[in-house]
């Protein structure tokens, strides 16, 4: 783990996936998972995203100065979206990753390619509670699954009418506790050292600058073609994921 090698592929990644999480607004798990267990296992991966991840998020959660409006409208899908990760970590050491992986793909390619086609969902206000549990329950188990903390929390998020501001927001706000809960659970099974810890920590710097760039790039795009960015990224990391976790499945 510590050879200049590994080291800089892992510095590469993370500048690469903090980018992307600049542009918008997540994808540094999804895209950090992805390319480092092409050298890496799952669990490796998995523990070296936490502190960027968790730096980058909070970051995310401060800006645009609707933390407490939006942490009151969606707490309870945030709580239950942190507890149950827990649950699905146990899965680690019972289910092949890679077929968990396979999963989170199919996910995003289907919530992706609907959103392109123009078919987008809506959460109507005295649903939003309700609906909150039930997907912040499954976004929490899927998040102990895979490490990725996407679906199907962004579907939620987007289809209860987040303004693009407040989404991203809210998306900083929810990662930044389920990086929490999953550094809990990966701690309890014994899969996070301090080795590991110390070179996420270092992984902070090249998420950080690539942020940065991506949210200068983000300024410049108008909320339609944010949206279409959006979901084009979210549909190349699900054929990023399923293809990679095929590809180590036949090996």
């Amino acid at each position: 783990m510590t050879e200049t090698f590994t080291l800089l592929i892992i510095s590469a990644t993370f500048f690469l996936a903090g980018s992307v999480k600049g542009i918008i607004g997540l994808g540094l798990p999804t895209v950090s998972l992805g390319l480092l267990t092409a050298t890496l296992d799952l669990t490796t991966a998995m523990a070296l995203l936490l502190i960027p991840s968790f730096i980058t998020n909070i970051w995310q959660a401060a800006v645009g100065g609707n933390a407490k409006i939006i942490f009151m409208r969606i707490w309870p899908f945030l709580c239950l979206a942190t507890i149950t990760i827990w649950l699905g970590s146990t899965a680690l050491k019972i289910v092949n990753p890679l077929y968990l992986s396979v999963l989170l793909g199919v996910l995003l390619i289907a919530y992706a390619f609907l959103n392109l086609l123009g078919f987008s969902l809506s959460i109507r206000p005295y649903n939003e509670k309700w609906m909150g549990l039930l997907l912040g329950t499954a976004n929490g188990m899927l998040t102990g699954m895979t490490g990725s903390f996407v679906v199907p929390s962004v579907m939620f998020l987007q289809a209860i009418g987040l303004p693009r501001d407040m989404f991203v927001q809210a998306m900083g706000m929810l990662f930044s506790l389920s990086t929490i809960g999953l550094a809990f659970s990966l701690q309890k099974l014994e899969f996070l050292t301090p080795e590991l810890a110390s070179i996420s920590a270092l992984a902070v710097i090249p998420s950080l600058i690539g942020m940065v760039l991506g949210q200068r790039i983000r300024k410049s795009l108008s909320e339609n073609r944010f949206k279409k960015i959006f979901f084009i990224s979210i549909f190349i990391l699900g054929l990023f994921i399923i293809g990679k976790s095929a590809f180590a499945l036949k090996m």
